[in-house]
């Protein structure tokens, strides 16, 4: 008779009686073969570039600098991604969730960037946002640990509202791809744009449906690279970074001066840090959940050791706060590979992107609607696999419809109504204009409310675990209860 092996927590198995011969690496921790892994790697590069070098543009536009130093800056970026995913995904010591997580600039520190920028004037705004973001991740890094302890808030009626969200939350990034990328293009959402993104779309969704192994695992590069070829007729691919790129390029250390401590500008960053770790910690959660590894206390400690640590190093590379990136979770989620060393891979290849200019040009000529196409669905399968861990919630129970539907609502508010938090302060709005750490809260807080507060006078209601629902109150109880 066959045995069932059943992974222990130190990733490896044991026999379904428990002898343990022949232990068997988890998923997570299998290598591949290298091109398998290169290729692999290489999707999921693709699949975040964007997000990588959106943050440098935007800020190195808004301070002034040429293209050349707009150019090394965005290279600091992609290198800083790369050592901040190695860091994440290999570990050292109790640094690193050593799960398949992306890392790279979150976007979540422009708007309190672009306010430091205003504040403090072109010159002196790039060494004022290093300094801050250097004194955050410090702070970050010594209270990683007491923020982990919050995974015990997080039953799959919480984690399932979060993923949800995160793939909601994704889709505009996707719909913006899509029509062009930038809104003020006088060809943003014309035919052309949509039009590729639809044929991309299809594309991948055909390679899906008709290929198998190998081929349909990497579905999504493939249809990048069809999707690239196709436009070039078109007219909407633009080779001009590739020509005008150099070969060999290195973020030298404060290339941009020394970090300077401004008072406000680090409170406004520690801010900042405090919402990046809670949609890190939010998508260690969601990404544990599709790899069949979750995210213990300890993991989340790590992983947000690693967000913390690649930050800080950041800046004197001239890189910006490093967070996880929630679009890899789709790539993830889709195509089943679940080694770390897959992501890995990717960060190498951020790495030398970093180091080589015109490799980081090569992949910045693939159009924005054809990945587009691709993020949408990237983005919707991980709307997808929260979905399927809400499915573990028992939504039978009414205050879990409850909890579900508000906080799904609230996190949605950024996206259906966008001015919503027009009149509010922009520090608030800097937390309130994420639907995924408001949603987050909302759902953590009523979770407390109607399953964890006060279970104790609740004699008549069964709660299999502290912060689990539980099975609900007897009709004929709650009748006695009233007469």
């Amino acid at each position: 008779m066959a045995k069932t092996p059943r992974f222990t927590a130190q990733g490896t198995t044991t026999d379904a009686d428990g002898s343990g011969e022949e232990p068997q690496k988890h998923p997570v921790d299998q290598g591949m073969p290298p091109l398998k892994l290169f290729t692999t790697g290489l999707q999921h590069v693709a699949a975040m570039y964007a997000g990588v070098v959106a943050p440098p543009l935007v800020i190195g536009a808004a301070v002034g600098l040429s293209v050349t130093e707009l150019t090394f800056l965005t290279g600091a970026s992609l290198f800083m991604a790369g050592i901040a995913t190695l860091l994440q995904t290999l570990g050292v010591w109790k640094i690193g969730a050593r799960l398949p997580f992306v890392n790279g600039v979150t976007f979540a520190t422009v708007a309190p960037m672009l306010a430091i920028n205003k504040s403090e004037g072109p010159e002196d705004a790039l060494p004022v946002i290093f300094g801050a973001t250097m004194v955050a991740a410090a702070i970050g890094f010594v209270v990683a640990p007491f923020f982990s302890k919050l995974v015990r808030f997080f039953p799959p009626v919480v984690t399932g509202s979060v993923i949800t969200l995160i793939g909601i939350s994704l889709m505009p990034v996707a719909f913006n791809w899509a029509q062009g990328g930038n809104d003020k293009d006088p060809d943003y959402g014309d035919f052309n744009n949509i039009g590729m993104a639809g044929l991309t779309l299809l594309i991948v969704l055909l390679l899906r449906r008709f290929t198998s192994g190998f081929l349909k695992q990497i579905a999504v590069l493939l249809g990048l690279l069809v999707g690239t070829l196709i436009a070039i007729p078109v007219g909407i691919t633009d080779f001009t970074a590739l020509k005008e790129a150099d070969v060999v390029g290195f973020p030298t250390p404060f290339h941009f001066g020394a970090p300077q401590f401004a008072v406000a500008a680090i409170i406004s960053m520690c801010v900042v840090m405090l919402v990046s770790m809670t949609e890190s910690t939010a998508d260690m959660l969601a990404l544990g959940e599709i790899v069949d590894r979750p995210a213990d206390e300890k993991t989340i400690a790590a992983g947000l050791r690693a967000d913390t640590a690649g930050s800080f190093v950041s800046p004197f590379f001239n890189g910006f706060m490093c967070s996880a990136f929630a679009q890899n979770i789709g790539l993830v989620a889709m195509t089943r590979i679940r080694s770390r060393f897959v992501v890995a891979a990717g960060g190498g290849i951020l790495i030398v992107m970093g180091l080589c200019p015109i490799a980081a040009a090569l992949i910045a000529s693939v159009p924005q609607p054809v990945l587009g196409g691709a993020g949408v669905v990237l983005f919707g399968s991980v709307a997808a696999s929260g979905i399927q861990t809400l499915q573990k919630a028992g939504l039978d129970k009414d205050n879990n419809v409850l909890i579900v539907g508000t906080s799904l609502a609230v996190g949605v508010i950024p996206i259906a109504a966008p001015e919503f938090y027009h009149a509010f302060p922009e520090s608030a709005k800097i937390i309130l204009d994420s639907g995924i750490s408001t949603g987050c809260v909302t759902a953590v807080l009523l979770n407390l409310v109607f399953n964890h507060v006060g279970r104790g006078r609740r004699d008549e209601e069964t709660v299999t675990h502290p912060m689990e629902p539980g099975e609900g109150i007897p009709h004929q109880k709650v009748a006695s209860a009233n007469s």
